[in-house]
């Protein structure tokens, strides 16, 4: 049975001092007025953000099946999210976890922080507490996991449109019982990481060169090398086959990326 949640992880707790994970107020041009049907009942606004095409096919036939759910734009990496959110405004975005160039981990803090007015859900293969804690630090307020009913699906984006949190019943058992006593757990080596860390991490591991990374981050060869070295020594790997292992084994990227 899918659980809706309640602990100190969640976005705007007192514990979450990182900016990464600091909600602002919503800007005035965020507020738009709710859309509707001919009938009076209001539409949900979904955008998708999955990099698999024929996944992300499937997701929207079977959403647009539901009622009162409307899909407004797709996205195949966290990067497009960010600038079509930017456009739509949709209420709620549904996040594959694993993307190229911009993971949903660090999406989901960017998107959370920047367009508080669109709710998170997330969709991953992995079911463990790690993933699941992270997001939700990161700004998230669904969990879904890719092997889930779609019924689950449908009642985690109806319930993050109501602005409640939804698990679902794949991880909320355990992790809704193992909430409160890991509020106040040291940070995992990846959450210690700065966002743009993790960004480099994520390249390396895609297979990127230090140019290409530059290119796609908009900064220096020389600035991504100094990242890269930064990187290096905060987790004291320093060879990319072993970094590419850190960030498949951390969850950061999959091995068919």
């Amino acid at each position: 049975m899918a659980m809706r949640a309640e602990c100190a992880l969640f976005p705007n707790a007192d514990h979450d001092r990182s900016p990464e994970f600091q909600h602002n107020t919503p800007p005035t041009g965020d507020q738009r007025p709710s859309r509707s049907r001919g009938n009076g009942t209001a539409q949900i606004r979904v955008m998708l953000a999955d990099d698999h095409t024929l996944f992300r096919a499937g997701i929207r036939a079977l959403l647009q099946t539901m009622p009162g759910i409307e899909i407004v734009a797709e996205a195949a990496d966290g990067r497009e999210a960010l600038r079509l959110i930017a456009a739509e405004h949709p209420d709620v975005i549904v996040l594959d976890m694993m993307m190229p160039n911009l993971n949903g981990l660090d999406a989901a803090a960017r998107i959370a922080r920047a367009f508080p007015g669109t709710r998170i859900v997330i969709l991953s293969v992995r079911p463990d507490e790690d993933s699941v804690l992270r997001t939700l630090r990161a700004g998230a307020v669904g969990y879904v996991v890719k092997t889930d009913s779609p019924a689950e699906l449908e009642l985690a984006i109806r319930a993050a449109a109501r602005g409640e949190t939804f698990l679902s019943s794949a991880v909320a058992g355990y992790v809704v019982a193992d909430c409160l006593k890991r509020v106040d757990r040291e940070q995992t080596s990846l959450e210690r990481l700065t966002p743009r860390q993790r960004e480099v991490l994520q390249l390396i591991a895609e297979g990127h060169t230090t140019k290409e990374i530059a290119r796609q981050l908009g900064i220096s060869a020389k600035t991504a090398e100094a990242y890269r070295g930064e990187l290096t020594r905060a987790l004291d790997i320093h060879d990319i086959a072993s970094l590419t292992r850190y960030a498949i084994r951390e969850g950061l990227v999959s091995l068919d990326t």
